[in-house]
């Protein structure tokens, strides 16, 4: 039988990372109770099983990013969601960019031993 490795983030996230999840899963369950539908509505609305939306309520890390991003979506919250990383407001990028940073990274020839 052929296994393969379980990947440490879905296992085991860092901490913040596993309370972001968490939250956007009570969030997201907030927001069907608002609305008055039933995981079974939902997930008949966005074409998925029962299991992907209570794990995505649960802010299960194995959850495909795409349930999120169409349960946000069914909520009409996915301008919000169009919002996350926006090069606009990434303060720290902004300012390294400001500095001469380079537009795309590329492959260095010789290793770095600074982490």
């Amino acid at each position: 039988m052929y296994m393969t490795a379980r990947n440490p983030l879905t296992t085991a996230p860092p901490y913040p990372v596993e309370q972001a999840m968490k939250t956007l899963g009570a969030n997201l369950r907030t927001a069907r109770l608002r609305r008055n539908l039933t995981i079974q509505e939902v997930a008949g609305k966005i074409g998925t099983g029962l299991r992907a939306v209570a794990d995505a309520e649960k802010g299960k890390a194995t959850t495909g990013i795409a349930i999120y991003a169409a349960l946000l979506w069914v909520y009409g919250l996915l301008e919000d969601f169009t919002q996350l990383a926006d090069p606009a407001s990434d303060e720290a990028g902004l300012a390294l960019m400001h500095e001469g940073a380079r537009e795309r990274a590329h492959r260095k020839d010789e290793i770095d031993n600074e982490f």
